[in-house]
């Protein structure tokens, strides 16, 4: 199958794109930078195509092969969930490629939500869970979604919303706590600097979250909300815990050292549904 992965050089696209190509399917990948991937262990088994959301080609859709499914992963400005670019530029960038790709034949759209959707909401979480935003980033999903569920009401498009929960691995930016741990390590350092980690999370590995990307993108004919993660609570000091435990390092944990952020609800995690 003819497979489009939008942000292909992010830390999720990169394992989406692994996925995709570990079960034979054909991939179109797409960066600002073609230099940006050259590096990734995929490059020679996708076609990589330059795409500028903010100058989209015209035929943007032949461009792109024509795929039959679109995993839209593309969303800058991550290391700011206050930034307005994520309620202005991206979502009005992703609105019109999404829709010009729609209107030239597309007909099986994918795009990456996130559990900032549901704002400060406490407890498990479901697809019914009402948003409440209260971040620029989770504001910026929310408007999309919502224009893409109007925009595709009453057609036969399958439009599915993906609300990504936490998720950790290899290649995750250097701020978060996986990084973080990871440099610890590799500094030798005697004492770990973290919150007081009380906070409930709901945490998968980002190879897992990759692999329920695919498996909802290509075996689910069906529109609609799916929350992607675990469905299991636990806190963030047993996931620290478990990391360092795993590479048989011995670490002081310094508790308390962070603050809890303020744009987090203290407990939340999100219910799985079944349908992946």
């Amino acid at each position: 199958m003819r497979i489009l992965v939008t942000g292909a050089s992010g830390f999720i696209g990169n394992y989406v794109v692994k996925a995709l190509l570990a079960q034979g399917h054909e991939v179109t990948a797409t960066t600002r930078s073609l230099e940006k991937n050259k590096q990734k262990s995929w490059f020679s088994g996708v076609d990589c195509k330059e795409l500028d959301l903010a100058r989209i080609p015209d035929e943007v859709f032949t461009y792109l092969n024509r795929p039959e499914r679109i995993i839209h992963l593309a969303w800058g400005g991550l290391s700011n969930y206050n930034d307005t670019i994520h309620t202005e530029r991206n979502y009005q960038e992703s609105i019109t490629f999404l829709k010009k790709m729609i209107e030239q034949g597309a007909n099986h759209l994918l795009v990456a939500g996130t559990c900032f959707e549901y704002g400060l909401t406490e407890g498990e979480l479901t697809e019914n869970t009402p948003p409440a935003p209260v971040t620029e980033y989770g504001k910026g999903k929310n408007m999309l979604r919502i224009t893409l569920e109007n925009t595709f009401k009453n057609t036969p498009v399958i439009f599915q919303w993906a609300r990504l929960f936490y998720m950790y691995g290899e290649g995750q930016a250097p701020s978060s706590l996986y990084s973080q741990i990871n440099k610890a390590i590799a500094n030798k350092d005697k004492i770990f600097n973290m919150s007081k980690g009380d906070q409930i999370r709901d945490f998968l590995p980002v190879e897992q979250v990759a692999q329920k990307l695919v498996d909802l993108a290509l075996s689910v004919n069906k529109s609609g909300i799916m929350n992607i993660c675990s469905g299991n609570p636990r806190t963030v000091s047993s996931l620290v815990e478990d990391f360092f435990v795993a590479q048989g390092y011995s670490i002081e944990l310094n508790k308390g050292y962070y603050p809890y952020p303020t744009y987090e609800p203290f407990a939340f995690w999100g219910k799985k549904t079944g349908k992946i």
